[in-house]
Protein backbone atom coordinates (compact mmCIF):
# COMPACT_ATOMS: atom_id res chain seq x y z
CA UNK A 1 0.00 0.00 0.00
CA UNK A 2 1.37 3.35 -1.00
CA UNK A 3 0.36 6.34 1.04
CA UNK A 4 -0.80 9.35 -0.91
CA UNK A 5 -0.81 12.64 0.95
CA UNK A 6 -2.41 15.99 0.21
CA UNK A 7 -0.61 19.35 0.39
CA UNK A 8 -1.06 19.34 4.19
CA UNK A 9 0.52 15.94 4.64
CA UNK A 10 -2.79 14.22 5.41
CA UNK A 11 -3.13 10.68 4.10
CA UNK A 12 -5.63 10.37 1.27
CA UNK A 13 -7.33 6.95 1.13
CA UNK A 14 -7.09 5.36 -2.30
CA UNK A 15 -7.75 2.08 -4.03
CA UNK A 16 -10.14 -0.67 -3.11
CA UNK A 17 -9.64 -4.15 -1.81
CA UNK A 18 -7.12 -4.83 -4.53
CA UNK A 19 -4.13 -2.59 -5.08
CA UNK A 20 -1.88 -3.09 -8.04
CA UNK A 21 1.00 -0.91 -9.04
CA UNK A 22 4.03 -1.12 -11.23
CA UNK A 23 7.41 -0.36 -9.76
CA UNK A 24 9.12 -0.04 -13.12
CA UNK A 25 11.11 -3.23 -12.67
CA UNK A 26 11.79 -3.76 -16.35
CA UNK A 27 15.12 -5.05 -17.53
CA UNK A 28 16.61 -7.86 -19.51
CA UNK A 29 18.15 -10.64 -17.49
CA UNK A 30 21.61 -11.70 -18.55
CA UNK A 31 20.73 -15.36 -18.17
CA UNK A 32 22.78 -17.90 -16.37
CA UNK A 33 26.42 -17.16 -15.76
CA UNK A 34 26.98 -20.86 -16.40
CA UNK A 35 26.44 -20.01 -20.07
CA UNK A 36 29.46 -17.71 -19.99
CA UNK A 37 28.86 -14.29 -18.49
CA UNK A 38 29.91 -11.43 -20.71
CA UNK A 39 30.29 -9.04 -17.77
CA UNK A 40 26.76 -7.68 -18.00
CA UNK A 41 25.67 -9.93 -15.15
CA UNK A 42 27.65 -7.93 -12.62
CA UNK A 43 26.17 -4.68 -13.95
CA UNK A 44 22.72 -6.21 -13.60
CA UNK A 45 23.41 -7.40 -10.05
CA UNK A 46 24.59 -3.94 -8.98
CA UNK A 47 21.61 -2.25 -10.64
CA UNK A 48 19.14 -4.75 -9.18
CA UNK A 49 20.58 -4.54 -5.66
CA UNK A 50 20.48 -0.73 -5.83
CA UNK A 51 16.89 -0.85 -7.03
CA UNK A 52 15.75 -3.40 -4.45
CA UNK A 53 17.44 -1.56 -1.59
CA UNK A 54 15.76 1.72 -2.55
CA UNK A 55 12.44 -0.04 -3.16
CA UNK A 56 12.53 -1.81 0.21
CA UNK A 57 13.49 1.39 2.05
CA UNK A 58 10.48 3.12 0.49
CA UNK A 59 8.16 0.34 1.66
CA UNK A 60 9.67 0.39 5.15
CA UNK A 61 8.86 4.12 5.35
CA UNK A 62 5.28 3.42 4.27
CA UNK A 63 4.88 0.67 6.84
CA UNK A 64 6.32 2.89 9.56
CA UNK A 65 3.79 5.59 8.68
CA UNK A 66 1.01 3.00 8.72
CA UNK A 67 2.06 1.95 12.22
CA UNK A 68 1.97 5.57 13.38
CA UNK A 69 -1.53 5.95 11.95
CA UNK A 70 -2.72 2.76 13.65
CA UNK A 71 -1.23 3.96 16.94
CA UNK A 72 -3.19 7.22 16.64
CA UNK A 73 -6.33 5.14 16.03
CA UNK A 74 -5.75 3.26 19.30
CA UNK A 75 -4.50 0.05 17.71
CA UNK A 76 -1.31 -0.14 19.74
CA UNK A 77 -0.86 -3.90 19.32
CA UNK A 78 -1.08 -3.77 15.53
CA UNK A 79 1.20 -0.71 15.43
CA UNK A 80 3.78 -2.44 17.62
CA UNK A 81 3.71 -5.56 15.45
CA UNK A 82 4.22 -3.52 12.28
CA UNK A 83 7.08 -1.59 13.91
CA UNK A 84 8.73 -4.91 14.78
CA UNK A 85 8.26 -6.02 11.17
CA UNK A 86 9.81 -2.75 9.96
CA UNK A 87 12.81 -3.38 12.21
CA UNK A 88 13.21 -6.84 10.65
CA UNK A 89 12.77 -5.30 7.20
CA UNK A 90 15.52 -2.78 7.99
CA UNK A 91 17.86 -5.59 9.10
CA UNK A 92 17.28 -7.23 5.73
CA UNK A 93 17.99 -3.93 4.01
CA UNK A 94 21.26 -3.64 5.94
CA UNK A 95 22.26 -7.07 4.63
CA UNK A 96 21.35 -6.05 1.08
CA UNK A 97 23.43 -2.90 1.51
CA UNK A 98 26.36 -4.96 2.74
CA UNK A 99 25.98 -7.37 -0.18
CA UNK A 100 25.99 -4.41 -2.57
CA UNK A 101 29.18 -3.06 -0.98
CA UNK A 102 30.83 -6.47 -1.22
CA UNK A 103 29.86 -6.86 -4.88
CA UNK A 104 31.31 -3.42 -5.66
CA UNK A 105 34.54 -4.31 -3.82
CA UNK A 106 34.85 -7.53 -5.82
CA UNK A 107 34.35 -5.60 -9.04
CA UNK A 108 37.17 -3.19 -8.12
CA UNK A 109 39.50 -6.14 -7.53
CA UNK A 110 38.66 -7.77 -10.87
Amino acid sequence: MHLIKDENGSVIPHGGDEHHHDHGHNHEHCGSCEDGCSGNCTDEVVALLNYMLSHNEHHAEELDQMAENLKKMGMEDAAKTIKEGVADFQKGNMRLGLALTLVKEHLKEA
